[in-house]
């Protein structure tokens, strides 16, 4: 998997590269400074992820997201900051972030981390994830125009919560299948294309 490191802190950039390059499967293509700088380099090169600082000068990471999803909504970005930050966590996640987590994780977890976003899972660090449940929880009204219904509706936020299907499943005690189901569902009802959209959608209309 290419991947390409944002951030304005030179001894950051240059530390992920170094402990990045050391697994098989991950190769850093290029580094960036700011927002700007990494979608410009994403219309040249095409990685496949891009691991995002938030706060950087010239453009920060959540515009730069923006660009990037807006250019190629298949290259995956992973928020990787120092801020725990309600209002970042979730303009991150409507700027179209596969992952936010947080910069005083071990190296291993973060790798792993990029591995499981590569894969197609939403991640989130587990005091991101809590902040967001916070978050969930506080939104009151449901739009009725959609057609969900109560246990879609709850599903749908589990997803916005980046939890997996078994973690959904066990959490509400129905079958991994049955979760694949709805899902399935919910992406045809919502006109959507994956669970990262689902996710999305959530925190824009509830």
């Amino acid at each position: 998997m290419k991947v390409l490191i944002v951030d304005d802190d030179a001894l950051i950039r240059d530390g992920l590269k170094i402990l990045i390059d050391l697994e098989e499967d991950l190769q850093v293509i290029g580094t960036a400074s700011n927002g700007q700088e990494a979608f410009d380099f994403c219309q040249i090169q095409k990685p496949d992820l891009v691991l995002m600082d938030i706060r950087m000068p010239v453009m920060d990471g959540v515009q730069g997201t923006q660009l990037i999803k807006k250019y190629d909504s298949n290259i995956k970005v992973v928020i990787l900051t120092t801020f725990k930050d309600d209002d970042y966590i979730k303009e991150a996640i409507k700027s179209g972030a596969e992952g936010y987590i947080l910069k005083n994780q071990p190296t291993d977890s973060i790798i792993e981390s990029l591995r499981a976003v590569g894969k197609g899972t939403i991640v989130f660090e587990k005091e991101v994830a809590s902040s967001l449940s916070a978050m969930l929880r506080d939104k009151k009204t449901v739009p009725e125009q959609f057609d969900l219904t109560k246990r879609e509706l709850e599903i749908l936020e589990l997803i916005a919560e980046g939890l997996s299907n078994k973690e959904i499943a066990d959490r509400i005690y129905l079958s991994v299948g049955t979760i694949r189901n709805y899902i399935t569902t919910l992406l045809e009802k919502l006109q959507l294309r994956d669970r990262t959209q689902l996710a999305i959608f959530y925190l824009k209309h509830f």
